[in-house]
């Protein structure tokens, strides 16, 4: 399957709004345009807004092109909103959970640790970073990675768990208990302007 590896703050450049929570995206060099001198060129159509707020949303996720339709498709044939659906399903992502958990600081280290095995989901191995959680799920850690993450929770001191997820910190584990909403999102996007590219 295809992914991303190239550097990573080069996408927060590009969108102008820093995807990861980090020093390294957000510090103000970080948003201008990508090149020397950061030129922006012309003022952007509708189309390239529109795009813009999708890709802000794909790479926050880090999900590609496809599956990123794949789950507005799924979205849309919910009954509700298409745009507070597919947030719900991006959310749900357990590599998005183990991040949001505060167990790693992107989203790439946590679909790295999902990826290797370390995360378990009721008990079982589970090593797809696209697993849909619900609501009741525990999710729990492998003995040998607890020192890593007690560092990366010492070193994020200040992240605030989403009222969806309870975490245990002694245990190192996380359950779900409730579906995510839009305003329990620490990422600012608006969903009806994708909602519109793909009409």
């Amino acid at each position: 399957m295809a992914r991303y590896l190239g550097p990573k703050v080069k996408l927060s450049r590009r969108v102008g709004v820093p995807i990861v929570d980090t020093p390294k995206h957000t510090a103000k060099r970080q948003l201008t345009a990508p090149g020397m001198h950061g030129f922006r060129g012309r003022r952007q159509k509708e189309y390239g807004i529109r795009k813009d707020e999708k890709q802000k949303l794909r790479y926050h996720y880090g999900v590609l092109e496809r599956q990123f339709r794949r789950y507005l498709a799924e979205a849309g044939r919910r009954p509700g909103n298409t745009g507070e659906l597919l947030l719900q399903l991006l959310e749900r992502r357990l590599d998005n959970m183990v991040r949001r958990a505060g167990f790693t600081r992107t989203v790439w280290a946590s679909r790295q640790m999902v990826v290797h095995g370390h995360v378990l989901v009721n008990g079982r191995k589970v090593d797809r970073p696209s697993y849909s959680l619900s609501v009741g799920d525990v999710v729990t850690l492998r003995p040998g990675i607890h020192t890593l993450v007690r560092e990366n929770m010492e070193s994020l001191a200040g992240h605030s768990v989403p009222g969806w997820i309870v975490l245990d910190p002694s245990e190192l584990t996380a359950k779900i208990t409730a579906t995510p909403t839009s305003d329990q999102i620490p990422f600012d996007c608006n969903t009806n302007l994708i909602v519109e590219l793909y009409r």
